[in-house]
């Protein structure tokens, strides 16, 4: 008699459906972007981030600019970049993303950063000089940034808001539920306050929720009834892929039809846009949200 080999059952669950394959970096566009890039020294989520869009975003001649180095004071458990504590800022910073924006002729900047914790102000200086300089060098450039978790530091978000940008994002990144498992440094209602008082600044507020961590649909409408009734303009909802495995495991490999089933339903809770599918990250086609 001969012995069947046992399946492997967690290869199967970590295998990556058909629908969330992606096209390998290639084009002219893509290398430009790349050149400017590692000319001017600067830092992009799409590589930190291991971002499964890079390909065509860049390809697009377009990449969402991570500002105040590339060392992250925080260790939320789904993340690529790197944590520690982060050397120096570089104050010359805002003048080389503005300088490299204005060369790639970007329509719509996205400008990110690391959490910086050990900052008194959070960074935020750095942020609205970057946005000032932005607008200054690319007047016709729009500009949404997507700020970190300021830690009730209400003055900093003030700060790094009042530049001039049209969109504020902040990600949730995740249900109420699994933030001490995901976002252990994070809470979840102090997010919520902070895209409730971005929108009372008067600002077109955004934010970003990952799928397949173990959230159930139920605790999903939960939380995207949260963000509808404290101010927030533009959800974005796509499926979490672990970056290493030093990272939270997928739990599930969510289906297109659930991405459409929530669009439908966030649409219907009075959001102004809902980008949900797969491969969305929380700037993926980013200029449709204005």
């Amino acid at each position: 008699m001969v012995e069947l080999p046992i399946a492997n059952t967690e290869a199967k669950r970590n295998r990556k459906p058909d629908w969330l394959r992606v096209k390998l970096p290639v084009g002219q566009e893509y290398k430009k972007v790349r050149s400017l890039v590692d000319e001017y020294k600067l830092h992009t989520i799409c590589q930190s981030g291991n971002c499964p869009n890079m390909g065509e975003c860049w390809g697009a001649g377009t990449a969402t600019f991570m500002i105040l180095g590339n060392v992250c004071t925080r260790s939320c458990s789904f993340c690529a970049v790197k944590t520690g504590r982060p050397p120096e800022y570089d104050a010359d910073e805002p003048q080389r993303v503005a300088e490299a924006i204005k060369l790639m002729q970007v329509k719509h900047a996205v400008i990110t950063s690391v959490n910086r914790d050990e900052l008194k102000d959070r960074g935020a200086e750095i942020w609205y000089q970057t946005v000032v300089l932005t607008k200054e060098y690319s007047p016709s450039t729009t500009i949404e940034t997507l700020i970190p978790d300021v830690k009730s530091n209400w003055d900093a978000l003030f700060r790094m808001v009042e530049g001039g940008q049209e969109v504020v994002s902040h990600n949730m990144e995740t249900v109420k539920e699994l933030y001490r498992k995901v976002r252990p440094q994070a809470k979840y209602e102090r997010s919520l306050e902070q895209i409730k008082r971005t929108k009372e600044l008067g600002k077109r507020t955004k934010t970003g929720i990952m799928v397949g961590l173990g959230e159930t649909k139920d605790q999903m409408i939960e939380a995207m009834e949260d963000l509808a009734n404290n101010g927030c303009d533009v959800l974005t909802i796509g499926q979490y892929l672990q970056p290493t495995k030093m990272h939270l495991a997928v739990e599930e490999f969510v289906h297109p039809d659930t991405f459409a089933e929530y669009k439908e339903i966030g649409m219907n809770m009075g959001f102004d846009f809902v980008e949900s599918g797969p491969l969305v990250r929380s700037s993926y086609h980013a200029e449709r949200h204005l």
